[in-house]
């Protein structure tokens, strides 16, 4: 893989060209009884009935299909004994790079004595210090998978009903994020749907941490952060729960790649994971881990803990398990490469987040000519790779659902991002492989160049454009080398590579 031949800082809050970052948008938030109260509340967007046509096997409660107890030993990664030495490359942030050697943040800035970490050069040499241990983590089975993911297990919450039902907090809370007023509801959603985790785990989460749910009056301290991550960046409801979803989506991906040996606590500490959980519960023990220490992290990863909020909600979760979530002989369907015929894109990111840095390494990224870097909507066409009908047109997005059933939470879909409002395919459209779904732009995230983010899920998903299952676009197969954005698209021997600016070895034609 060729190097990056631009100079970008390594800091937390480093951006790549032509690469998008989702970030939340702009919020103002409403609190229930304040002064600044909006006039008729009617919700900018309305409940989407949920067909249960995947209802959970009938059998006795209590019963699971996934057993919460301990399974045979999985094989972890092993812990480093030794300090390590990184040299920053284009791109790369602190943040990154202590997720990738799981350590903390705190411990890499004070290993290297670092003052200002957005202030770090591409070149510098980190040295990775060694974790230091804890005793393993819990083996209590906290969700099933499906429980974590917006499959066809989500289908069976009536969001909206329910968050009216309990009466809590969320229930009057109004936010105005860039698009419009939202209520508690509709966040609730979509954060579900932007992140593909399942609402009934962001609504326990959510009441564990603040009481929000259940509750008509939490604590002041968690109106502003009902995460009680005490991020400035990361104000209000829609800002704490992406990032909570992110986090949530870190430890189910990594879990089932393998990839993850140990948590990071927010005291700095290390627990060494536990080999006999399920991607799910890692995924939960991941997020309480990021905002506990040990006492509390061990308390809330119990069945005192996340399981019994959820539990109180909803009951067993394992009553609702639908598994396996990816059959085991799963393929992927043949697709077409996502624009025009005679139209020459640069393929400008290889296999990277689906959404968020937290997901499986779903997507890849294409640039419309003339690969210009600022952002403008491009009169190229982005269009379908395989037939389908459109389940979500909003903001930046759209959603293919591609069996038929119009349903985002069952079987393939493919997500369209940074799609232009300006003619941008209506919900609800059916449409042929080759139709044009709209323009490429920057819509729907950061980025510092027009292009098109395309990714997979199934069952809700996310599918690693790097895995077993890559895409394959006209007989073009995506593939990784580890290393996010990174990556190729291969066909009879013929290889275009991954760089985020025109070049000849990324150019790419129907």
């Amino acid at each position: 893989m060729k190097p990056r031949t631009f100079k970008l800082l390594a800091g937390i809050s480093a951006i790549a060209l032509l690469r998008c970052v989702l970030t939340a948008p702009q919020a103002e938030l409403w609190r229930p009884g304040s002064s600044n109260s909006p006039s008729g509340q009617t919700p900018i967007t309305a409940a989407t009935p949920l067909p249960a046509t995947y209802l959970p096997p009938t059998r006795e409660p209590g019963q699971p299909i996934l057993s919460p107890t301990p399974d045979a030993q999985r094989f972890l990664p092993t812990l480093r004994v030794n300090d390590e030495q990184y040299v920053l490359q284009p791109g790369d942030t602190l943040g990154k790079i202590a997720q990738k050697f799981q350590v903390s943040l705190d411990q890499l800035i004070s290993a290297n004595q670092i003052g200002n970490p957005d202030l770090v050069d591409v070149g510098q040499v980190l040295v990775i210090p060694v974790a230091t241990p804890q005793a393993p983590g819990s083996a209590f089975k906290i969700i099933p998978d499906s429980e974590l993911v917006y499959g066809p297990a989500s289908m069976t919450l009536d969001v909206f009903q329910y968050v009216k039902s309990t009466g809590g907090y969320l229930a009057n809370y109004r936010e105005t994020l860039d698009d419009g007023m939202y209520t508690g509801a509709e966040i609730i959603l979509k954060v579900a749907r932007e992140y593909s985790v399942n609402p009934r785990i962001l609504l326990a989460v959510l009441d564990y941490m603040s009481g929000w749910v259940t509750r008509a009056e939490p604590a002041e301290g968690t109106l502003n952060y009902p995460m009680l991550y005490f991020d400035g960046d990361r104000v209000g409801l829609y800002r704490q729960l992406a990032w909570a979803a992110n986090q949530l989506n870190r430890g189910y991906y990594l879990w089932k790649v393998n990839a993850l040996s140990h948590f990071a606590l927010a005291d700095n500490g290390m627990t060494p994971a536990n080999g006999t959980i399920n991607a799910g519960t890692a995924g939960v023990q991941q997020l309480m881990a990021a905002l506990f220490g040990r006492s509390e992290w061990d308390k809330a990863v119990s069945d005192q803990g996340i399981f019994a909020t959820y539990s109180s909600m909803f009951g067993y979760p394992f009553d609702l398990a639908i598994e396996p979530m990816i059959p085991a002989d799963l393929t992927s369907p043949p697709m077409q490469l996502p624009f025009e015929p005679g139209v020459v894109w640069s393929f400008t990111g290889g296999p990277h987040g689906g959404w968020g840095d937290g997901s499986a390494w779903a997507a890849i990224d294409f640039a419309p000519p003339p690969g210009a870097y600022n952002c403008s909507v491009s009169d190229a066409w982005a269009t379908a790779v395989t037939g389908g009908t459109v389940v979500r047109s909003e903001t930046g997005v759209v959603v293919l659902d591609l069996d038929g059933d119009g349903l985002e939470q069952t079987g393939w879909t493919v997500l369209y991002l940074h799609i232009s409002s300006s003619e941008r395919i209506p919900a609800g459209s059916v449409v042929a492989i080759g139709d044009r779904i709209g323009h490429p732009s920057c819509e729907g995230g950061v980025s510092n160049g027009t292009h098109l983010h395309l990714a997979r899920r199934y069952n809700g998903e996310w599918i690693p454009a790097d895995g077993l299952q890559p895409f394959n676009l006209d007989g073009w197969i995506s593939r990784g080398v580890g290393v996010e954005y990174n990556g190729t698209l291969e066909l009879n021997g013929a290889t275009v590579e991954a760089w985020d600016r025109l070049v000849p070895q990324n150019q790419i034609s129907r």
